[in-house]
Order: C-alpha cells, then structure tokens, then sequence
C-alpha cells in the first residue's frame, strides 16, 4: 500500500483516500505524513475506531458522503520506535488478544469476537510492571493495561473524553493493580459508557496527558499499535502536532 501511495502522491494527488482498519489507517498515515496531501479513510475494518473518532460514522455509505461534503482539518499524529499511528496504542491483554484472535473469528462475529477471544485469552494474561517517565518524574506501577489515545476510540469503544486527535498531546491510561476482573470491570464501564460509575467503582485507572513519555515494564511487553503488534517495551512515546490533514464532517467540532 505504501508504494501504491508514494505512486499517488508523485503523480501530484492532493486526496487520497484509503479502505480499511485501523492497521491500513496507521499505515497511510505515516506514509502522507508532511506530504501536503489530504487523507480520507474508508471504513472497511472491524473496530474502525478512528474513523468514528472522526465523527464520519461505520457505513461506508455514511464516510463516502462525509468526504463529498465535508470539511479539512489538522490532527496529530503520535510515533513509538519509529511507528507513526493515527489513533492508539497498547500494551497488556489487548495486544495478547490481537495478536492471538482467529482471523475466521474475527470475520464471522466482528466486534464481538474480540470479546469472545478476551474471555479465553484473560486466562492466560498476568500483569506486569510499569515505569512511566514524564515531565521530569518517574512513577511505577503493577498494571493489567496501558492505553495510549490520541483517538477517543479503541476496538470501536470510547474510552476517553479527554483524548483529542488535535489537541497536541496524547492521553495515557493505566489499569493499576494485578487483578484481571477489574480490568474486565473497567472494559464493561466503558464499553457501556458509564463513566461516572466507572471513577467510583473502577479507582485503580490513572490517567496522564502530555506531549513525550518514556514507558518501560518488567518483563517486556508487546506494543499494539493501531490493532498491530509491531514493537515491543521500552518505548519513548511523541507527539507530532497537526502532522496530518484529513477530512471531517463539517458539523464535527
């Protein structure tokens, strides 16, 4: 695809428009970084979390009116190791489930066949530690999961209010402690948008914004990016303000 790209962009295009998941999205996201060309997504995968980020809706019919009649916008765009993503990252049980989820599941029962496989693979997940360096302090936990949202969505749930993919920095979320049922607590509360049950019931997620974070664990972990495992810890996480123009709804603040 990032060939298919490169063609494009040298043959002067000034739209691209891109179908698929999240993977794909990443993808054409560092390839038309700082190249003056605007990215459209198309959504074709089973989460689409950032386009629903983008307001642009889950039907490609919905996407393909939002692109004829929307507007431009710049967003951010986050990098880990040298991978560029649009949307989130993640270390703990969710990389475990996407590196492990039969395709075959996940093309029958979509979104709900990663709940299914999360079931079985929570049997084989064990927590692990976390040191966090941000602006000048270190901070050390036990976690069950981090989450890095420069996207409000993940799987195709919210998880954020607080994320913006143009506010120039990137949420961090950790699920502190050992205990796999409060992460599956915190999983059910989002997934059903109960955020402020969430905060009373849920007290082990801790949360940070800013623009640089240096994460490493004991023992090492899988770095989901975008739905791919493609690194693993230590990390230095950035932000790349406005590094992307992509279309939006024009009613989508």
């Amino acid at each position: 695809m990032a060939g298919d790209l490169r063609r494009a962009l040298a043959a002067g295009a000034d739209l691209l428009i891109v179908g698929g998941g999240d993977g794909s999205v990443s993808g054409a996201a560092a390839t038309l970084r700082g190249q003056g060309c605007v990215f459209a997504p198309l959504p074709l995968g089973t989460a689409n979390s950032f386009v629903r980020t983008l307001g642009m809706g889950t039907r490609v019919e919905d996407a393909v009116a939002a692109i004829a009649g929307g507007r431009t916008a710049m967003i951010d765009l986050c990098e880990i190791n040298g991978h560029v993503f649009a949307n989130s990252a993640s270390l703990g049980l969710s990389p475990l489930i996407g590196d492990t989820i039969p395709p075959r599941l996940k093309r029958w029962l979509g979104r709900l066949g990663y709940l299914v496989w999360a079931a079985r693979a929570m049997a084989l997940f064990r927590p692990f530690r976390v040191g966090v360096e941000h602006a000048g302090e270190r901070r050390d936990y036990w976690a069950t999961e981090v989450r890095m949202l420069n996207g409000n969505h993940v799987g195709g749930v919210r998880l954020s209010e607080e994320a913006r993919l143009d506010n120039g920095t990137i949420t961090l979320q950790i699920v502190t402690g050992r205990s796999r049922w409060r992460l599956a607590l915190d999983w059910y509360c989002r997934i059903l948008w109960l955020p402020g049950w969430a905060g009373e019931y849920v007290s082990d997620v801790v949360e940070f914004q800013g623009t640089r974070f240096h994460i490493e664990t004991w023992p090492k972990q899988d770095v989901s990016i975008d739905g791919e495992v493609l690194t693993r810890t230590p990390f230095d996480l950035v932000v790349h303000p406005r590094a992307l123009e992509v279309v939006v709804p024009c009613d989508e603040p």
